[in-house]
C-alpha cells in the first residue's frame, strides 16, 4: 500500500472551541469552564508531545507555526484544506466554515512548491462561493493503490464535487450516508474509517442503508483488506479517526490517539497489531474541543524532494 513517510503539521497561535463549525461536528463539546488561553497551553502541549513521539518513531513531520492573526481556533487541522497525492498534485479544497478559509495560506503553499516537485496544481477554493464544500482527507479517505474515493456525504463533503474530484484524478468514488448516535450525519468520512496495509477499520453500523453497507463491504473486502468494525460508541472515541503511514525503515506505523486506543477491544488491537506497529498519543484536549483527533492534525506529503 502507498503510504506517506513525510506529514506536515499546524502548531497552532490560537486554538480554541470553534463555534462556525460546531454547527455539524457533533463530536465538539464547549468546555466552557476552560479560558482560550488554558485550552492554547493544553493543546500546544499535546502537540508538541505528538510531534516529538513520531520523530522519535522515525516519522519525519515538518511543523509550521500558525500565524496569531487572524485567530484560527482550527487550524491544527491541516488536512481538511490541503493535501498532496503519490502522482505529484497539490490540491487545495473548499471549506465551509467561513472561519477556516483563512487557513488556507499562500506562503505555505509556496513553501511546498519551492520543497517539493508539484506536477500539478489544483485550487477548488471557488466552489465556496456556491456553497459548495470538499474539505481534503476528511471527506475522501482515499485508497491510492486500487484509485477509490470514499466519502460519507455531509453539509461539508457535495456529492458532484466528490464525483468531479474523482473523475478530474482519475478514482472511482464510493458515497454514503452515515450517522452518528443521535442520528447526525457524520460531518467527516475520517472520522468512521481508515484504510491501511491489510486492513480497513470501519464503523458500519453508522451506515443506516442495508444496500450501502454491503456494498462498502464488498468494495473494502475486494482491496484485499481485513476488516476491523467499530461500533458507533468507539467511533465517538475517534476509533476510526486513525493514519498509517511508513516510517524511515519503509516500516508501517499507525497513528491513533489514547482515548481511541483504550475503547478497543483486545481482539481489535490485536488484530491492528497483526498489520502494523501501533503508535498511540494522547490528544484529549484537541479532541474534545475541535471533534478531531490524530488523524486530522497530519497532511500527508507524497511528494518527491526537489
Amino acid at each position: 500500500m502507498i503510504l506517506a513517510s513525510s506529514i506536515l503539521m499546524i502548531r497552532p497561535a490560537a486554538f480554541g472551541f470553534n463555534q462556525e463549525t460546531s454547527v455539524d461536528n457533533y463530536f465538539q463539546s464547549n468546555p466552557q469552564s476552560t479560558s482560550r488561553q488554558q485550552l492554547q497551553q493544553s493543546a500546544l502541549v499535546e502537540f508538541d508531545n505528538m510531534v516529538e513521539v513520531l520523530r522519535v518513531n522515525d516519522i519525519e513531520v515538518l511543523v509550521i507555526d500558525d500565524t496569531p492573526i487572524p485567530k484560527k481556533p482550527s487550524a491544527i487541522f491541516p488536512n481538511n484544506w490541503l493535501s498532496t497525492t503519490p502522482g505529484g498534485s497539490l490540491i487545495v479544497y473548499p471549506m465551509s466554515a467561513a472561519n477556516r478559509r483563512v487557513e488556507k495560506r499562500d506562503d505555505i503553499i509556496q513553501w511546498i512548491k519551492q520543497k517539493y516537485l508539484v506536477v500539478d496544481f489544483q485550487d477548488w477554493g471557488g466552489f465556496e462561493a456556491d456553497e459548495l464544500f470538499l474539505e481534503g482527507t476528511g471527506s475522501l479517505v482515499i485508497d491510492y493503490d486500487n484509485k477509490i474515493i470514499f466519502s460519507c456525504l455531509s453539509p461539508r463533503t457535495n456529492s458532484s464535487l466528490v464525483e468531479k474530484f474523482a473523475k478530474k484524478n482519475g478514482f472511482n468514488c464510493f458515497s454514503f450516508l452515515a450517522k452518528d448516535k443521535n442520528g447526525n450525519l457524520i460531518y467527516h468520512t475520517n472520522v468512521m474509517m481508515c484504510l491501511g496495509a491489510g486492513f480497513s477499520v470501519i464503523c458500519t453500523d453508522a451506515i443506516e442503508n442495508e444496500t450501502e453497507r454491503l456494498e462498502i463491504i464488498k468494495r473494502l473486502l475486494s482491496t484485499g483488506r481485513e476488516i476491523i468494525q467499530i461500533s458507533i460508541e468507539q467511533m465517538h472515541c475517534f476509533a476510526g479517526n486513525m493514519l498509517q503511514l511508513k516510517n524511515k525503515k519503509d516500516a508501517p506505523v499507525l497513528i491513533m490517539s489514547q482515548w481511541a486506543f483504550d475503547c478497543l477491544t483486545n481482539n481489535q488491537s490485536s488484530l491492528l497489531k497483526k498489520y502494523t506497529q501501533v503508535l498511540v498519543i494522547p490528544v484529549n484536549t484537541i479532541e474534545e474541543c475541535e471533534g478531531g483527533s490524530v488523524r486530522c492534525m497530519m497532511a500527508e506529503i507524497f511528494l518527491e524532494k526537489k
